[in-house]
């Protein structure tokens, strides 16, 4: 039983998968804020096109 206890604590495989999750987790987070961000700023440059070209089309 205490050579078993003493080799869960010598392993680091579980550490290292852990920090891989960790790390994924944090990746999938900028992507998906990224994503939102750009979504907002594409909508924004569709409503600033539009607003130019009816204007300059002589709409309101």
């Amino acid at each position: 039983m205490r050579d078993a206890v003493a080799q869960f604590v010598r392993d680091e495989e579980a550490a290292t998968s852990i920090e891989y999750a960790v790390m994924l987790a944090l990746i999938a987070g900028v992507c998906i804020a990224s994503v939102g961000s750009m979504s907002n700023a594409t909508a924004d440059s569709f409503d600033t096109s539009a607003t130019e070209l009816a204007s300059a089309l002589g709409g309101s």
